[in-house]
């Protein structure tokens, strides 16, 4: 009977976290404009394994649309705008396009979470290392500068 009562519980709280009003904004804002691609590869390859996050093209799942989920990816998809966005380029201050190559490099992006949901997004080894160099065309390569 304890157990009944806790998935009734369960499920009304699932009911209700469904109407807290953050996560549900799927927006996607204006491309402004972007850098100078290396190709359209790069661009292709970069809107592939990154552009969910880092910039104003998200394709927004269907499992962004539930709670508590729809926190986690709204929250990383914001975050990842607002640390560097392609769409924005040249228009924000704080676009550290630079470190793009070394964060792919080492392995950072995309983070492991996204590469499950996103089995389309992998690289593989060789198109990793094309990638790295594109980006690095793409972006140059770790400066002090914050706007590219």
């Amino acid at each position: 009977m304890k157990l009944k009562k806790w998935f009734i519980g369960a499920g009304i709280l699932f009911v209700l976290i469904q109407f807290v009003p953050y996560g549900h904004d799927h927006e996607n804002p204006a491309v402004v404009t972007e850098p100078n691609w290396a190709d359209d590869w790069t661009r292709k390859t970069f809107m592939r394994s990154c552009g969910d996050c880092h910039s104003n093209e998200t394709e927004w799942p269907w499992y962004s649309k539930i709670a508590p989920v729809s926190w986690l990816v709204a929250y990383d998809v914001k975050e990842g705008r607002e640390h560097f966005n392609v769409s924005m380029w040249g228009h924000q201050k704080k676009n550290k396009g630079e470190d793009a190559a070394e964060e792919v490099e080492e392995g950072e992006m995309p983070p492991l979470p996204y590469l499950l949901m996103h089995p389309d997004s992998h690289l593989n080894d060789a198109e990793k290392r094309r990638f790295i160099e594109r980006l690095k065309h793409t972006f140059g390569e770790d400066s002090d500068e914050d706007d590219n």
